[in-house]
């Protein structure tokens, strides 16, 4: 027997696409104040290499589930701020690792507050046990279904 107790239109995709939504467009928005010249997608690359420099690109195509012509794009436009560079592997030159320059690290700090205080603004009122409930349901729908 189904456990979706949703109605048409409430589905779990809409739901989370929904908030995703809002979460990125408030963080857009604080980049915008800031001046950070990043977009979202171009943080979710920085946010990952912040955690693991000098990944390859397939990595952060796993990392932040887009496909490789986005990764590609994402890393170019990075390198013209900047942001990255590519340096082929030792071991296999076919593969690029990306790694963070000066200027990226000195972003972190302030890009990661701003997502920070966005992320607490979005969970205010928001107890532990509701975020960490829908941590649970949301990861066991991801496991089901990957």
């Amino acid at each position: 027997m189904p456990n979706n107790q949703f109605k048409k239109g409430e589905l779990y995709s809409f739901i989370t696409g929904k908030a995703s939504t809002a979460i990125a467009r408030r963080l857009q928005k604080k980049f915008n104040q800031a001046n950070l010249n990043l977009t979202i997608e171009q943080w979710s690359v920085l946010y990952h290499l912040w955690k693991d420099d000098g990944r390859s690109q397939q990595e952060l195509c796993n990392a932040t589930f887009r496909d490789k012509p986005s990764i590609t794009r994402l890393v170019d436009n990075l390198e013209k701020l900047q942001l990255v560079k590519r340096v082929a592997s030792e071991s296999d030159r076919r593969i690029n690792r990306i790694h963070l320059t000066r200027q990226a690290m000195k972003l972190q700090e302030q890009a990661m507050a701003l997502a920070e205080e966005t992320l607490n603004d979005a969970l205010e009122g928001v107890s532990p046990e509701h975020i960490n409930l829908c941590k649970d349901v949301l990861q066991r729908v991801y496991d089901n279904l990957k």
